[in-house]
């Protein structure tokens, strides 16, 4: 495992940012349904921000070890300090959520508004940090053992990304004589060679 993922950081922040999510959102919506569908998922909500709660916290760990040891330069580093600043508070925040949860739980009471209301607080905090983190990697490849070199790949004749699979945009980036340039004889490639493209148009040269 090591040898495919330099670090252990993403293994856990997707069940961080999904449960943490999910929660805010059951949370609010046991203010919306009522009767014994409230209680399922007032139920689901508290599990949810608990366990969300535990997992941030190996989350935390193992993304301070990536800020440490993951290799990176000065505008990556800043990123990086930028989403660590992020993420340290809303853990926090979410843990004290989770504590605060759980004392309304042995109190048999429901979840307050001014609980609700910083849930909503630490719902934003998480947003924010998850946008950063992301960032990391497709903006500035962070943790990324290796980029593919999009000059290196070429595909065979009909199937492009572009237009689902049709043919390139740039019918010239191919050899004559692959059926997408003839000679004005209609034989064999020439001197003169008419270079057909999709949408109908060709040039001589």
């Amino acid at each position: 495992m090591p040898e495919i993922i330099p670090n252990w950081h993403p293994m856990f922040v997707h069940f961080s940012v999904a449960l943490l999510s999910l929660t805010v959102l059951l949370h609010l919506l046991t203010k919306v349904v009522g009767g014994a569908l409230q209680n399922d998922v007032r139920l689901v909500a508290r599990w949810c921000l608990w366990m969300g709660a535990v997992a941030a916290l190996f989350t935390g760990a193992t993304g301070i070890y990536a800020f440490n040891t993951v290799a990176h330069d000065t505008p990556s580093h800043l990123a990086m300090i930028e989403h660590r600043n992020l993420a340290l508070p809303t853990i926090l925040f979410f843990a004290a959520l989770a504590i605060w949860s759980f004392m309304q739980r042995l109190k048999v009471k429901e979840a307050s508004a001014p609980f609700l209301l910083a849930l909503l607080v630490a719902g934003g905090l998480l947003a924010s940090t998850a946008w950063h983190g992301a960032e990391l990697v497709y903006r500035h490849g962070l943790g990324v053992m290796s980029l593919p070199d999009a000059a290196e790949h070429d595909h065979a004749a009909g199937h492009d990304h572009a237009d689902g699979g049709h043919g390139h945009d740039n019918l010239d980036s191919h050899p004559a004589g692959d059926g997408e340039n003839m000679s004005e004889e209609g034989g064999e490639t020439g001197e003169s060679v008419i270079h057909l493209h999709k949408d109908g148009s060709a040039h001589q040269h």
